[in-house]
């Protein structure tokens, strides 16, 4: 995260040394425009969906699959990647006020957030490999077990990839501000900025990207050879989550490379910081949605995760509204019994909400 938290009592004045750095009031005014609103939309959207995810596969699917297990984790990243957004919104508009603890805690989850929701997808991705491509070695390979031992392994490892955020970043004061952003050793500051941004494009852009292009070309490949009427959905369906990686993580990833290497690049201008700034700003933010889009490709776009949306709000919300409008429930009754047809004797899911 670009911005991070602070206590006013705990905090220490910051020593900028010999340099004079951008003042950077333009970007801090853009910053305060742009990201709170957008921010709590994200929040909004993000929240909604991924708790109706953990709600249908604990309550209906009750995590019958390694496949139910991957999405109910990517969902918690999801959620503790959004937890943190609130305090990185009123940030952006203010100064950090919630103490150097708290600065630390939420950085902490912010990374822990991206770092698991990208392994996730990852594990997803192999999941699907395997159920396509290797069909009987995944029988005995993608059981619930294995889906719980491999989950616990990808938390620890984001659980490692996330120290550093909680070790650098404090809260200080800055020019009269109180800040929450990372402050490196001086002696190693560039050392340790560089290689941690590479560090998150090697394993929050080209591992991920490597895995997905490697696994989804041996799939459309096994999916293009077998007869099935749903070969073309599926082929479908993995280039639009492939092309949505790339489209929401790519930008960023290419932002920061080009803000920390500002020197290789030949942007070291105040003129060049601010206009990185401004673009980190923005490409982490359209990052950030998606953990919204994420409920939608892995889980809503599936037959019976759509048939479980549709009996939750049948029975929940549906109920609670007729209490108050009788016409609704009598309505909702009438198109639920239309779900079995006579020409096909299945049952369908394409009850009106």
């Amino acid at each position: 995260m670009e911005n991070h938290t602070m206590d006013w009592t705990e905090t220490t004045e910051f020593d900028y040394g010999d340099s004079t750095p951008c003042p950077g009031i333009e970007e801090k005014h853009f910053a305060a425009n742009l990201l709170p609103p957008l921010y709590s939309l994200v929040v909004i959207f993000g929240l909604t969906g991924n708790l109706l995810v953990v709600l249908i596969l604990v309550k209906y699917k009750r995590l019958k699959s390694m496949t139910d297990i991957y999405l109910l984790n990517l969902a918690v990243s999801d959620l503790l990647f959004i937890f943190s957004l609130p305090f990185w919104a009123y940030y952006a508009a203010h100064d950090w006020i919630f103490g150097d603890v708290l600065c630390k805690m939420l950085s902490g989850v912010y990374l822990l957030g991206f770092y698991s929701g990208i392994f996730f997808i990852i594990l997803l991705t192999l999941d699907r490999y395997l159920a396509i491509v290797h069909a009987v070695f995944a029988l005995k390979a993608r059981t619930v077990t294995y889906g719980i031992l491999t989950s616990a392994v990808t938390w620890a490892v984001a659980i490692f990839a996330s120290v550093p955020g909680i070790v650098f970043h404090k809260a200080q004061k800055e020019h009269a501000h109180y800040t929450c952003s990372a402050h490196y050793p001086s002696e190693q500051r560039n050392v340790w900025k560089q290689f941690l941004t590479l560090k998150m494009n090697i394993v929050g852009l080209v591992i991920p990207m490597l895995i997905m292009i490697c696994s989804y070309t041996q799939i459309i490949k096994t999916l293009l050879q077998c007869r099935n009427e749903k070969k073309h959905k599926a082929v479908r369906l993995i280039f639009i989550i492939m092309i949505v990686y790339f489209f929401f993580w790519t930008p960023y990833n290419i932002c920061i490379l080009l803000r920390d290497f500002q020197g290789t690049f030949s942007f070291a201008t105040c003129k060049g910081s601010g206009q990185l700034h401004k673009a980190t700003q923005v490409t982490e933010t359209i990052s950030m949605v998606h953990c919204c889009i994420n409920p939608v490709i892995y889980a809503f776009v599936g037959e019976k995760f759509r048939k479980y949306l549709q009996r939750f709000f049948r029975k929940q919300i549906a109920v609670h509204f007729s209490k108050y409008c009788p016409v609704f429930y009598t309505d909702t009754v009438e198109r639920a019994s239309s779900t079995y047809t006579q020409s096909t004797g299945e049952q369908e899911v394409s009850v009106a909400l």
